[in-house]
């Protein structure tokens, strides 16, 4: 059993809480609401690194949009499916610009109107419309049962496409019989400074990251493709089968990662809010905990928690303390530590500098052993030392 306070090798301390994410480190691919995302995981220890994935054209220079628009105006829908309150809302905006905002109003409070959720339903409302019916569940697939239901052949439908793939709903209305004209209300591109998703990418092949938070689909297949182009697919893809954990806000935006084979972790609800408390639940249980040498130490993503009390490590610290932590107890040679050194050459004097600075981050320097000509053992208490005899 721990005291309830934090100990280190001088006397004890009140612990101090630094939030369940403190220590790790997450990648955020989202190019809309990323400041959103990144101060929820900020707000509760994370480090964050921010890459977009992708970017999106602006409507107003978007001539695929201005063409749909204006052939919908000119040629009718039975009925117009709208996904997102962004992308309508936008999509009015855009309209207005281009001078045809009253002649889209128009034609859309003259046809059937169906909001995909809530938020849909209060932009269309804003807009001075009235929609003709919208799913509790804001479910595509409610809303394509009861397209269904009512009879599709012949009909020409309009869906509201917002940058994500909508699986099987297009399909499924063109094979009963209807029209289906999409309006791409916004497009995703790659972003125009690649560096920062190429650090992203290093991050998590280096295993610099303990988790990469996804919104969009796109996101993913964007990030794919720029490591792909860089030759990176194969260690990314092995990093996210095993170290990085892959955390989508839904099942629509986990279908790229699934098409590679990965398992994703996805919130309930599919929002900002429960897919951070999420990996605050998920990074936390995967971390090592360790009983050593009269503490409690808790082995994270950049960082330790030593009795509670978070120590930030150097990398290569982290890298020493984990090739450790793998036969707890047990002496590791300085050839094998050498080894789990990031770019350490052949000097095992390399260890020996790391390993000072380790100590000094720990700030407990007796949770590591000198065993003199063999190498460094992490001092398992004695009491618990039987139970990884065999590890």
């Amino acid at each position: 059993m721990y005291d309830e306070q934090q100990r280190t090798d001088t006397g004890p301390r009140a612990a101090v809480d630094h939030g369940p994410l403190a220590g790790f480190t997450v990648g955020v691919t989202a190019a809309r609401r990323a400041e959103e995302l990144g101060a929820l995981l900020q707000r509760r220890g994370a480090a964050v690194l921010h890459a977009p994935a992708l970017r999106i054209v602006p409507l107003a220079d978007d001539g695929e949009l201005l063409a749909a628009t204006k052939n919908l105006i000119d040629q009718a829908p039975d009925v117009v499916v709208a996904t997102t309150a962004i992308g309508f809302r936008g999509w009015i905006e855009a309209a207005d610009g281009w001078g045809l905002g009253e002649d889209l109003l128009a034609r859309l409070g003259s046809i059937e109107l169906l909001a995909r959720g809530p938020k849909v339903k209060g932009a269309i409302r804003a807009a001075g419309l009235t929609e003709d019916w919208s799913p509790s569940s804001e479910s595509m697939a409610e809303v394509l049962d009861r397209l269904l239901e009512e009879g599709v052949d012949g009909r020409r439908i309009a869906v509201q496409l917002h940058g994500e793939p909508l699986p099987g709903f297009v399909e499924s209305l063109r094979a009963g019989g209807a029209e289906v004209v999409g309006v791409p209300v916004y497009r995703w591109m790659p972003p125009e400074d690649l560096a920062p998703l190429d650090r992203l990418i290093d991050a998590a092949v280096s295993r610099g990251l303990d988790a990469i938070t996804f919104t969009s689909a796109p996101a993913a297949v964007s990030l794919f493709s720029r490591a792909e182009h860089r030759g990176l697919l194969p260690e990314l893809l092995t990093a996210l089968h095993h170290d990085v954990v892959p955390a989508c806000v839904g099942p629509v935006t986990a279908l790229p990662l699934q098409a590679h084979g990965l398992d994703t972790v996805q919130p309930e609800r599919f929002r900002l809010g429960p897919l951070v408390q999420l990996l605050c639940q998920e990074l936390p249980s995967r971390a090592r905990a360790l009983p050593v040498a009269g503490h409690r130490v808790e082995i994270r993503g950049h960082a330790v928690l030593v009795d509670g009390c978070l120590k930030p490590v150097p990398p290569a610290g982290m890298s020493l303390l984990r090739a450790l932590s793998r036969r707890p107890g047990w002496v590791v040679p300085r050839a094998e530590l050498l080894r789990a050194l990031p770019g350490a050459g052949r000097d095992e004097h390399a260890v020996e500098t790391a390993m000072a600075r380790l100590r000094t981050a720990l700030g407990a320097p007796k949770l590591i052993q000198t065993v003199v000509k063999r190498g460094y053992r992490l001092a398992l208490d004695p009491a618990i030392d039987a139970k990884y005899a065999d590890v």
